[in-house]
C-alpha cells in the first residue's frame, strides 16, 4: 500500500481499510452515474450441481475473461468513469489492475456469501481493491482454520477495503444478508487476472 494504512489481520495476510478513501459527494456521484451506465446482469451459479441466481446483480468490465462458480464472464471496456476509478485506486495501492467486477446489492435481501477469491486466473496472492458506494454493509472475514478467528468491518460510502498477501489462501470473507432495511450498495473489486 503506498497510503499509510494498519493490516487489520492478526496473520496470513493483508487486509487495508481506507474508510473515507473518496469524498462523501463524490462517492454519491459515482454511484448515481455507476447505477444507470453500467449493464447490470442477474448471473446463475452452480452450488452443489444446482444453478442458482445470485444474490445481487454484477458486471465485468475490462480486457479479459474471467470464470468462478462455474460463470464465465466476458468483459466490456472500461467506461470513463471506471477508468477514471480504476487510476485513482491503483494510485494510493501502487498495483495495477486490469479487470473489475461491480456488484449492486439492491436491498438487505442481496449478499455475498462465505467464498476466498482463489481462482488460479488471479495469481498466488492476488491484491483486489474493493471500493464502496451507496449504502453501509458489513463486510465479514472469517480464518479457514482457526474458529474463532475473524472481523466485522462496516464498509461504508466511498471506503476502499484492499485484500492481499496470502489473505485469500487463509481467510474466506462474505457479505450477509442484513435484516435492517438498507438502500442499495455497488462495489467494485478492481483485480488483475493473469
Amino acid at each position: 500500500m503506498k497510503v499509510a494504512a494498519i493490516n487489520l489481520l492478526p496473520q496470513n495476510g493483508e487486509l487495508f481499510l481506507l474508510p473515507n478513501f473518496i469524498g462523501e459527494q463524490e462517492a454519491a456521484d459515482f454511484y448515481n452515474k455507476l447505477e444507470k451506465e453500467i449493464d447490470w446482469q442477474l448471473y446463475h451459479i452452480k452450488i452443489f450441481g444446482k444453478l442458482l441466481a445470485q444474490p445481487r446483480l454484477s458486471a465485468w468490465y475490462g480486457n479479459v475473461s474471467y470464470t468462478y462458480s462455474g460463470i464465465r464472464l466476458e468483459p466490456k471496456p472500461f467506461s470513463p468513469l471506471i477508468e477514471e476509478i480504476k487510476q485513482k485506486i491503483e494510485l494510493a495501492t501502487g498495483h495495477t489492475f486490469n479487470s473489475v467486477l461491480l456488484n449492486l446489492y439492491r436491498d438487505g435481501n442481496d449478499s455475498m456469501g462465505w467464498h476466498s477469491d482463489d481462482e488460479k486466473e488471479l495469481g498466488i496472492n492476488p491484491v483486489i481493491a474493493s471500493l464502496s458506494v451507496g449504502a453501509n454493509r458489513l463486510f465479514k472475514v472469517k480464518h479457514k482454520q482457526q474458529k474463532g478467528l475473524g472481523l466485522n468491518l462496516n464498509l461504508g460510502q466511498g471506503s476502499l477495503l484492499v485484500m492481499g498477501g496470502e489473505m485469500q489462501h487463509s481467510w474466506q470473507h462474505a457479505i450477509p444478508k442484513s435484516s435492517k432495511a438498507c438502500l442499495p450498495r455497488i462495489n467494485l473489486t478492481f483485480r488483475k487476472i493473469y
